[in-house]
Formats: structure tokens, C-alpha cells, sequence
């Protein structure tokens, strides 16, 4: 049964510590039946933590958990049958075929043998893994150990699905196909709770954000409810022939309509609520000797409110996308 507010997963007051290591803390928000739900926020912020304690992998030291009405705060995995887990490393054994794994983890779950081998190469099929199928996990690429891990987290059809960075690691190709899957299962109904530190797959995804960092949610929001307001910006970036940071001082003084700024050298970003005239911009660098060689409109996204909330520099998340060495984010 359902919570009043139709939430199928409710979480309030959520702790978890790992010795003196406040992992997650003191957290609460609640995710709506079929709705697909992210949690964005930079490595080690508490993503996994949170993800391991809903499904009863890890134990919780404060708060409660309801998951599909059913009470999981002293009984970690009383709603285990009516969930799906993609964990962010792959839980599968290396000896067995793809086909056997799928079977396995079907029986797992208490699926009779025609009914768990049809569900495998049905799977096997929809991930592109068929002609894969009789070969060991072991030999699998980075990719297709991906997808068939999340083949296993939804053999069972769940209601409820928990995928822990689904596309960190594996190629573009392969997290285009992820991507897509996940788009499905949301149309078909099922809930999705996702983590990523991923913004662009954040943005494109979820219809409802929470931001998370040293484990707090510090902003949980409807992603088009978080655009709406940089969204009705209008920001350029001037590309100029010399480093910006003085000359958007000037420009400030002298263009009060205006907020100009210098983040990286050599360009000059200018921010207005109105439409901006960039030939006034121009001539005042031109009189000063200052070549504009480039101006680009910027359409402001989801990366500019992740700063704004957190202070945390998206260079920072992308480098940890080159760090993971995955296609997640095209």
C-alpha cells in the first residue's frame, strides 16, 4: 500500500556512519510511484552509501525506510521482491556463461526454470548480448559486463528499480543503449531511482533531482523547476585576444544593465535578464586594443544550477568523468 502522498519509497532522517565517517547524514526525501528520480552529486558524496542502505546491503544507524508501503527500517530486506539493483560494480560470476548468470539470478527470485530461461534470452536479445550469451562473463568488455548486469537487476521485472551510476565506465555506444533501456522501463511504469555524477545524464533523464554532497541533500527539486530560472538568462562569452579578468572590472562600471565576469582567460562572459546588445560590448573593447574573435551564446543547463547550489565547479565533475574513463556523458 501506498503512502498518502503516493510515494513508493519514503526516506526520513537517514544516517549512516562508517566509524568516525559520517557517510550519509540525516537525510530525507521521498520518490513517486513511476517516477524516475536522481540523485547528482560528486564522488564520495554518499550516493552509493544511500543506495546500499534502501536496499538493505548495508545497515541504517538512524531514520526510517518505507519502500512499496512496507516498513524496511528494522527489516532491511522485507521488500526485497519488489526491487531491482544495478550496483555501480558488477556482482556477477565471472565462471558462468551470460545466459547462466541470467537463469541464476532468476532463480534467485523464485522463477520457475521455462519461465527464467525465456526471461534470459529475451534479455540477452534486448541487450544485444545474444550472440554473447554462451560465452564466460569473464570475457565480456567493459560494456557488455555493464549490460548484462543490468539485464540481472531487472530479470524478475521489478516495480522498483535502484541503478548506482549505470554508465561510468563503458563506452558511448553502450551507455547510449543504457540510456535508452532506462528511458523504456520509466514509460512502461516502473520506478527508478538513479545516482549519477553525470550532470548532462542527470538533466536528460530525471524528472526530479536531489542534489547531494558530504552526505546531505542540500536542493531536491523537478528538473524543469531548476532550469526555469537560469534558463531565463541570457548569457554570451565573448572570446577576446587577452586575459578578460580586468576588463570585465570596466565593463561592469561602465555596463550597469549588465554583470560581466572572466572565469577562464582570455574570455569575458556576460550575464543580463534582457536580451544583451553586443555592439556597444564590442566598440568599448575595440577602442581598447582588445580583439573579439568570437561571440557564442550560452544556453545555460543543469551544470550552472549544480554550482549555484552546491559551489562545487563542474570542472570538477568532469574530471572525474575522465577519471572513470567512460562514455556516460555523451
Amino acid at each position: 500500500m501506498l503512502s498518502v502522498n503516493g510515494a513508493i519509497i519514503e526516506v526520513a532522517g537517514l544516517t549512516k556512519r562508517y566509524g568516525e565517517v559520517l557517510a550519509v547524514d540525516d537525510i530525507s526525501f521521498d520518490v513517486g510511484k513511476g517516477e524516475l528520480f536522481g540523485f547528482l552529486g560528486p564522488n564520495g558524496a554518499g550516493k552509493t552509501t544511500t543506495i546500499n542502505v534502501l536496499t538493505g546491503l548495508a545497515r541504517l544507524d538512524g531514520g526510517t525506510i518505507r519502500i512499496g508501503g512496507i516498513d524496511c527500517t528494522h527489516n532491511p530486506k522485507g521488500a526485497q521482491h519488489l526491487v531491482g539493483i544495478v550496483p555501480d560494480e558488477s556482482n556477477l560470476y565471472a565462471e558462468l556463461t551470460g545466459y547462466e548468470n541470467l537463469c541464476f539470478c532468476a532463480a534467485l527470485y523464485g522463477m520457475r526454470k521455462n519461465e527464467r530461461q525465456r526471461r534470459a534470452r529475451e534479455l540477452l536479445d534486448a541487450f544485444g548480448l545474444a550472440d554473447a550469451g554462451n560465452r564466460r562473463f569473464e570475457g565480456y568488455s567493459k560494456g557488455m559486463k555493464r549490460k548484462l548486469t543490468f539485464a540481472a537487476g531487472i530479470i524478475h521485472q521489478p516495480p522498483i528499480l535502484f541503478l548506482d551510476e549505470p554508465t561510468t565506465g563503458i563506452d558511448v555506444a553502450s551507455a547510449r543503449q543504457v540510456r535508452q533501456i532506462i528511458s523504456e522501463l520509466h514509460r512502461q511504469g516502473i520506478t527508478v531511482f538513479l545516482t549519477t555524477h553525470y550532470i548532462e545524464e542527470a538533466e536528460r533523464l530525471c524528472e526530479r533531482i536531489a542534489f547531494i554532497v558530504n552526505g546531505r541533500v542540500v536542493r531536491t527539486e523537478r528538473t524543469a523547476d531548476l532550469l526555469q530560472p537560469v534558463q531565463s538568462r541570457n548569457v554570451l562569452r565573448l572570446a577576446i585576444s587577452e586575459s578578460g579578468a580586468n576588463l570585465a572590472e570596466e565593463m561592469n562600471a561602465v555596463f550597469t544593465e549588465y554583470q560581466f565576469k572572466s572565469a577562464t582567460p582570455g574570455h569575458v562572459w556576460v550575464e543580463s535578464g534582457e536580451p544583451i546588445n553586443i555592439a556597444p560590448l564590442i566598440r568599448f573593447l575595440e577602442e581598447r586594443g582588445v580583439q573579439v574573435t568570437e561571440a557564442r551564446r550560452h544556453l545555460p543547463s543543469l551544470e550552472d544550477v549544480f554550482v549555484q547550489v552546491t559551489g562545487i565547479e563542474a570542472d570538477l565533475m568532469k574530471k572525474e568523468k575522465e577519471r572513470a574513463g567512460g562514455g556516460g556523458h555523451q
